[in-house]
C-alpha cells in the first residue's frame, strides 16, 4: 500500500514577548559579569533581531521543553481534530528536559490525551525531519492515518551565563574571520525557544490548502567528518570528543561540560559544501529541476551564511534567485529542531500560496554534519 500524504495543519508556539538584542544579557545574564564584547559583531552576523525565552524577565522558568510542544500541538486542534484524535505522535528536540524517559513521552503526558503511537528522535536540527519521515512513511504505508510531528526547543536555559566559563577572547581577529564569533557567545545571541507543529493525513484539505510531501532525503557524513557541534561533552585535540559520563564530575561544571559548544573552523569549512552536495545527489537520483521551485526555504542558524549558500549553489549549476528564499529567522532567532514548521506555518499563512506551487526545504544540521531536503506541493 501507497498513498500520498499531506501536512493539512501547522501551528506554533512562542513563549513570552519577543526579546530584542539590547535585553539578552538582562535576561540570560552575562559571563564573569561582564558584557560580551563580541556581542556586537555576532549581533551583525547574524541579523536576527528579536528571539523568544521560556524565561521571564526575572528569570524564572515559565515552560518546560515539553509544555512548549504541548502548546503548539493544541494549537493544531480544534472541533474537527482532537488531541484523542492523534494516531501517531512523532517528537524531535536538541534539548530535552531529560535524559530519560523520551521527549516524546513527556509531551504525551502533557496532552493527557488518549493512549497512541510515539516515536522520540534525537540529534540535532535533522531530527525533526526524521520524526517527519517516520510519520510520512506510518501514513504512506497505511499503518495510521494521521501524525502529529511536532519540534521544539527550549536552550535559552543551557545559554544563562552560570553555564559559561569565561574563554579567552578573540576581539582582534573577529572582524577579519567572523567565522570566529562562532563559539559558545555566538550561540547565547542567536538560539531561541519554541515550538512548530504539523498535522500529517491521508487526505488534503477539503477547504484551503494542504502540502503534498513528495518525498523526504536526509543524508549524515559523519562517517567522513568529525563532531563540530556538541553539549555533554568535551573535545580532545584529536577533534574526537570524550562524553560527560567518562568524564570526572568536578570538571563538568570547570570545564563547561555541559554548555553547548561548536568548532567553528570544521563549520566554516564544511557545513555549506556539504548540503550543496546532497542537493546535486538528489537532483541526479530524481532527475528533479531546481527551477521548478517556487519558494526555497532553508533552515539558517544565521544570515551569515545565506550569501555562501548561495554562492554554492550557483557553482554547482543549482542557483535559486533570492527572490524565492522565505526565511524568518530574523524575527524568531534560530529555534533548531523548531525551524521548519515554524518557517512553514508562517509561510502557508502569508497568503502567497497557490495551487501547484513547489517548496524545497533544507534543513543542515552542524553536530556531525547531517542534511535534509523535502519536497512539498501545494494543492
Amino acid at each position: 500500500m501507497s498513498r500520498s500524504v499531506y501536512i493539512t495543519r501547522l501551528a506554533k508556539f512562542l513563549p513570552n514577548e519577543p526579546i530584542a538584542n539590547e535585553e539578552i544579557e538582562d535576561i540570560l545574564g552575562k559571563i564573569n559579569g561582564k558584557a560580551s564584547r563580541a556581542k556586537s559583531i555576532i549581533l551583525r552576523s547574524n541579523q536576527i533581531k528579536t528571539r523568544y525565552y521560556a524565561i521571564d524577565r526575572q528569570g524564572n522558568s515559565t515552560h518546560t521543553n515539553a509544555q512548549l510542544a504541548k502548546e503548539a500541538i493544541l494549537n493544531l486542534t480544534d472541533e474537527r481534530f482532537k488531541a484523542e484524535d492523534i494516531q501517531l505522535l512523532a517528537c524531535g528536540t536538541s534539548s530535552p528536559d531529560q535524559i530519560l524517559p523520551s521527549h516524546t513521552s513527556m509531551v504525551q503526558g502533557e496532552l493527557k490525551a488518549a493512549p497512541t503511537e510515539i516515536v522520540a528522535t534525537s540529534g540535532a536540527c535533522c531530527n525533526i525531519i526524521q520524526s517527519l519521515k517516520y510519520s510520512f512513511m506510518s501514513i504512506q504505508g497505511g499503518f495510521t492515518d494521521n501524525a502529529v510531528c511536532v519540534g521544539s526547543e527550549r536552550m535559552s536555559h543551557w545559554m544563562v551565563s552560570k553555564y559559561f566559563q569565561e574563554e579567552a577572547e578573540k576581539i582582534d581577529r573577529l572582524e577579519t574571520e567572523p567565522i570566529l564569533a562562532f563559539e559558545k557567545d555566538f550561540l547565547r545571541f542567536m538560539l531561541s525557544d519554541g515550538a512548530g507543529a504539523a498535522l500529517l493525513e491521508s487526505e488534503p484539505n477539503k477547504n484551503g490548502l494542504s502540502l503534498r510531501i513528495e518525498w523526504i532525503d536526509q543524508r549524515s557524513y559523519a562517517n567522513e567528518l568529525p563532531t563540530c557541534m556538541f553539549a555533554g561533552a568535551l573535545q580532545n585535540p584529536d577533534h574526537t570528543i570524550t562524553g560527560w559520563a567518562s568524564i570526572d564530575q568536578h570538571r563538568w561544571a570547570s570545564d563547561s561540560v555541559f554548555a553547548i559548544k561548536q568548532d567553528t573552523r570544521l563549520l566554516g569549512n564544511n557545513i555549506v559544501k556539504f548540503g550543496g552536495k546532497l542537493l546535486k545527489d538528489i537532483v541526479a537520483k530524481r532527475d528533479f529541476d531546481v527551477s521548478s521551485v517556487n519558494y526555497f526555504l532553508p533552515h539558517l542558524s544565521s544570515y551569515f551564511f545565506a550569501p555562501k549558500i548561495e554562492e554554492e549553489l550557483r557553482e554547482i549549476g543549482l542557483a535559486i534567485p533570492a527572490e524565492k528564499w522565505f526565511t524568518n529567522l530574523a524575527k524568531v532567532g534560530n529555534i533548531g529542531v523548531a525551524a521548519p514548521f515554524v518557517m512553514l506555518e508562517e509561510l502557508m499563512g502569508s497568503g502567497r500560496l497557490k495551487a501547484g506551487d513547489k517548496i524545497l526545504m533544507m534543513v543542515p544540521e552542524s553536530a556531525r554534519f547531517n542534511f535534509a531536503y523535502i519536497l512539498y506541493t501545494v494543492v
